[in-house]
């Protein structure tokens, strides 16, 4: 029985370190553009509290989101001892393009995707590139994409890729801006007819209605700067009921359609949003079966990495593949759970065994 597997992963993180007390000097203001009550000192505090974030990381100004993109696909590409000729596709999540920096409009001309083929220097025209937009779980979603090529008989090999440099789209003046960062992560995606590896079975949602604009472009909270200058928005209690409620149903179909019990589910790589919201994603998740989280199921790097949107699942699998994360192993024949939530607002999940 045809289906896929992941033969490598690569990821890129950025060098720049901003910890939390970096913001204490920040002028942040309400929607309407009033001050706050509290002091920055009270505001910081109450953030880690919630989103368990202490620093985040932001790409060196001459690298646009291509660039450290590239640098995770190369990774991933020696990882799993490929030939970049070989490859089928490349499938580049991301929401906003190459911005650079101090920039207000995003580049998206050429596709990302063909501009990392160009890096690698694939001269094969039947390397299709191509971008996909859908927030949060684009990376989880060009995986599952993929799996389809692969499925159809149209694909060998692919090369999945999450990048973004979310730190030059957000409003300085907005709190939320603090919970965004900058990286990328990577895979390879192979054939395999083995029945006992690989991409087991997945789910994946749209939700469009009241939903549609959880997460959206808005105006600066600072009434003084130039409308037209759009910056990524987010009604944050909104997403997070959304989120506990819709994530952990998602979940549950993926790993159903895959007939494995959840006692065999020895890790969730889930998206680094918030680790609070991730928590009780998690333990909403395991009630639907009557149960509570196993003790260290969730890996977490948004402590240290913020929330880089479509690279946070493929660098945190990475990292743990890598043995860079303290207690965290995955070891061949585990089956883990990859889930994200995000923009759109879209959910998705991949059970798979390794």
């Amino acid at each position: 029985m045809i289906s896929s597997k992941i033969t490598g992963t690569g990821s890129f993180i950025p060098s720049i370190k901003k910890e939390n007390k970096a913001f204490i000097n920040a002028n942040f203001l309400n929607e309407d553009g009033s001050k706050f009550p509290s002091d920055n000192e009270i505001i910081i505090d109450k953030f880690k509290t919630i989103t368990g974030i202490d620093e985040r990381r932001y790409a060196k100004a001459e690298f646009k989101t291509s660039d450290i993109a590239f640098f995770a696909a190369e990774k991933a590409i020696n990882d799993a001892n490929v030939n970049p000729e070989k490859l089928d596709y490349i499938i580049f999540a991301h929401n906003f393009g190459d911005v650079k920096q101090d920039a207000i409009q995003g580049d998206m001309l050429p596709s990302l995707a063909t501009r990392v083929k160009y890096r690698l220097g694939i001269a094969n025209p039947n390397c299709v590139a191509y971008d996909i937009l859908f927030g949060c779980p684009g990376w989880v979603e060009g995986v599952i994409q993929a799996q389809a090529f692969i499925k159809a008989g149209m694909a060998k090999k692919c090369l999945v890729i999450g990048a973004e440099t979310l730190s030059r789209v957000v409003d300085k003046h907005d709190r939320d801006s603090m919970i965004y960062s900058d990286g990328a992560g990577a895979c390879i995606v192979e054939k395999t007819e083995e029945n006992d590896a690989g991409i087991i079975s997945y789910a994946s949602q749209t939700f469009a209605k009241e939903e549609a604009y959880f997460l959206h472009f808005g105006k600066s909270f600072n009434l003084n700067e130039d409308k037209n200058v759009r910056y990524i928005k987010m009604y944050g209690r909104k997403i997070y009921e959304f989120a506990i409620t819709n994530v952990p149903a998602a979940m549950k179909v993926a790993l159903d359609k895959s007939k494995i019990s959840i006692n065999e589910v020895k890790k969730i790589f889930i998206h680094q949003a918030n680790e609070k919201m991730d928590e009780a994603i998690i333990k909403r998740f395991y009630r639907l079966y009557k149960m509570q989280a196993p003790e260290g199921v969730m890996p977490m790097s948004i402590h240290k990495l913020g929330n880089s949107s479509v690279a946070t699942v493929p660098t945190l699998l990475d990292l743990v593949l890598k043995g860079n994360i303290k207690n965290q192993e995955v070891n061949k024949g585990d089956v883990v759970i990859l889930a994200s939530v995000g923009a759109g607002m879209n959910i998705n999940a991949i059970v798979y065994r390794f």
